[in-house]
């Protein structure tokens, strides 16, 4: 996904920038980057890989070249940002949290009017540069951000900074969220509300989808209202959320407790004591225990002094180790119990299943795993909330073609609860990764626990519901 963050004030930015900035770590794994203004230095720029190393350790060297009252932040799961540009809006930077599936069709297009590309390695095209030529297109910024909203497919927030200001513009459909915050002197906007307290802002308001807005020191200008429409993103309050933050003033822990505490209202499966797996099952877990009447126990922690959530390779290997390295399993807990474990989801199963032998091996009696979604039967094609190349990685889509063989695949029966297809596809996850008992929320109960209607709700990688514009 990715997560970006940007400050205005009368007085220099750059220690709110870094510290806000790195409050979006755990929504991005590849590279992060920082860039400021100021009118006698102009634009500071620095971009650092994160695949072996922390957003601190890499930038703190960096902070005494940055100066300046303006300046904005990326954590990104892509291409290498923020972007500097000169064009014929003047001189500014750019940073996108997107998703553009039609990248190359629109390059071809770009190409063709003799506008020029960079390439990345392995011959990618930096989504981030197209954003900004798509903005380049128009007569003003409003005009070159609903170019970029016409073109893409897809979605894009983004932060410009300008020698003017920052813009601040919301994906058109709201998938992403963007949040302004305020303190005496200075205004900001994050990707994630969790940044805004330690830095002394107040949460303002959130960026209606579509709506464009100019930050100053002094105040928030509306360049362009909503689009009305809204498809946010309900994977957010399973698990991208940080669980202090809140999206439409939803907070993302209370909504995983109420997720948790219907779930144990509704299970009859016997359990000595309920645990979540660290960290967004945690939240899902404590109203399990609520709703089932049973004790909430640490019987697996993760071990944060050296493997905090932000550290997450982007090989697919090294993911699965470090996963298993980070939890530590509580033996004198599990010894002979009957346990419930929470989690967010189950995408490929392998991190899971290595749980659950860990878990037998630990002593207990019985694992039982509840999810706090419906099963992944669709891949995401608006955020990219996993790292899958293919559908085929979910492990509900390998199911369902060993199932169904060579012909069509009717993937709406699987994706309708309690169907005999969708039960048969459970058990047979619940084999695989070796569970005593496997059940997923349902979607009308994640909907409920959310509190938005559906129809503002973005529900594709559940039951392949798209928006159509």
């Amino acid at each position: 996904m990715g997560g970006i963050f940007g400050t205005i004030s009368q007085k220099d930015c750059v220690n709110d920038l870094f510290y806000g900035t790195d409050y979006n770590s755990h929504l991005g794994t590849r590279r992060a980057g920082m860039v400021t203004f100021d009118k006698e230095r102009g634009f500071n720029r620095s971009i650092h890989s994160l695949e072996r190393s922390y957003f601190r350790s890499k930038f703190e060297d960096d902070l005494d070249k940055f100066c300046g009252n303006q300046g904005i932040g990326v954590i990104s799961d892509t291409d290498p940002q923020p972007i500097i540009v000169n064009s014929h809006l003047g001189r500014y930077a750019v940073v996108t949290v997107a998703k553009v599936n039609n990248l190359t069709d629109i390059a071809d297009d770009l190409l063709k009017n003799r506008m020029h590309l960079s390439e990345l390695s392995a011959n990618t095209l930096n989504q981030t540069e197209l954003v900004a030529l798509l903005i380049n297109m128009g007569d003003t910024f409003v005009e070159g951000i609903n170019n970029v909203y016409r073109r893409i497919k897809g979605s894009c927030s983004m932060l410009i900074l300008t020698e003017d200001g920052i813009i601040a513009a919301r994906d058109f459909l709201g998938r992403t969220p963007l949040i302004i915050g305020h303190k005496e002197g200075a205004y900001a906007v994050s990707s994630e509300s969790s940044c805004f307290p330690n830095l002394d802002y107040d949460t303002v308001r959130d960026i209606a989808p579509g709506e464009i807005v100019r930050l100053r020191a002094d105040g928030v200008e509306v360049l362009q209202q909503s689009s009305g429409k809204q498809q946010v993103c309900s994977f957010l309050w399973v698990y991208y959320g940080f669980p202090t933050s809140a999206y439409e003033n939803i907070n993302v822990e209370e909504a995983r407790e109420r997720n948790g505490r219907m779930m144990g209202e509704e299970d009859d499966t016997p359990a000595d004591f309920v645990c979540g797996i660290p960290d967004s099952g945690v939240g899902m877990a404590v109203g399990y225990a609520q709703g089932h009447n049973i004790p909430y126990r640490r019987a697996v922690l993760k071990y944060t002094p050296t493997w905090p959530r932000s550290f997450t390779p982007s090989d697919q290997a090294r993911r699965n180790l470090v996963a298993k390295m980070k939890l530590i399993p509580n033996k004198a807990f599990l010894k002979g119990q009957r346990v419930v474990f929470c989690d967010d989801s189950i995408v490929r199963g392998t991190q899971l299943r290595d749980n659950v032998r860990t878990f037998f091996d630990a002593g207990a009696k019985e694992v039982h795993v509840r999810i706090s979604c419906p099963p992944l039967v669709y891949g995401c094609p608006f955020i990219g909330f996993t790292s899958q190349k293919s559908d085929m990685e979910l492990i509900t889509r390998r199911i369902i073609d060993e199932f169904e063989g060579d012909g069509p695949k009717n993937l709406e029966k699987y994706a309708t609860t309690d169907s005999p297809e969708y039960q048969r596809m459970v058990d047979e996850i619940a084999r695989r990764l070796g569970l005593s008992t496997l059940r997923f929320a349902k979607l009308e109960t994640l909907v409920k626990s959310i509190g938005l209607p559906k129809c503002k709700l973005c529900t594709h990688c559940f039951d392949g519901s798209s928006y159509v514009l």
